[in-house]
């Protein structure tokens, strides 16, 4: 059941920061850019991965435990399991810039914390922090629903996600049925 949490976690962490194409303009205005980062950037970005690999690695092998881990270790181990759903170091640095654009840079950091302490098994259950819950059904990705700053754009892809949802849960039951 644990993995299944897992799961079903990375995929809807994905799909909700996923979706954003280069350039993609959400309903506020908020667009990706679709420049690349540069090597500094890349390799800041490899080693925060890396870091956070070698942490689950420590443990796994008991030579660490989850007490002795503080948000910062989190964030990492965060970043490595984001880094491995992404799979491309410059993807991964725009969505991260994306989630920056969104939430702040403290929510982005939140959300790779949550991420690495329920990725993790050290807090199976860490709350998603509120400005993530905030951009995912309020003002960020999703727009307003009665505003007028609404475009199409936004209205199709709100309609798609929705929809989307609507799917999985209806998979899930069908799943968990048989």
């Amino acid at each position: 059941m644990q993995n299944i949490k897992k799961i079903i976690f990375i995929t809807i962490f994905i799909f909700v920061f996923g979706l954003a194409l280069p350039n993609f303009s959400f309903a506020h205005g908020m667009s990706v850019s679709s420049s690349s980062p540069d090597n500094t950037a890349i390799q800041s970005q490899q080693q925060e991965e890396q870091e956070g690999k070698k942490l689950l690695d420590d443990l796994s092998n008991k030579t660490i435990d989850c007490s002795q881990f503080k948000d910062a270790d989190f964030e990492k181990i965060g970043e490595y399991f984001m880094g491995q759903s992404i799979g491309d170091t410059a993807r991964h640095i725009a969505m991260n810039e994306m989630m920056k654009g969104m939430m702040g840079e403290q929510g982005e950091e939140q959300a790779h914390i949550a991420m690495g302490k329920r990725m993790s098994n050290c807090e199976p259950d860490a709350p998603m922090p509120q400005s993530m819950i905030n951009t995912m059904m309020g003002g960020g990705m999703m727009g307003n629903f009665g505003a007028n700053s609404m475009s199409w754009l936004g209205w199709i892809f709100t309609a798609s996600f929705l929809v989307l949802i609507i799917l999985v849960i209806i998979a899930l039951i069908k799943w968990i049925i048989k």
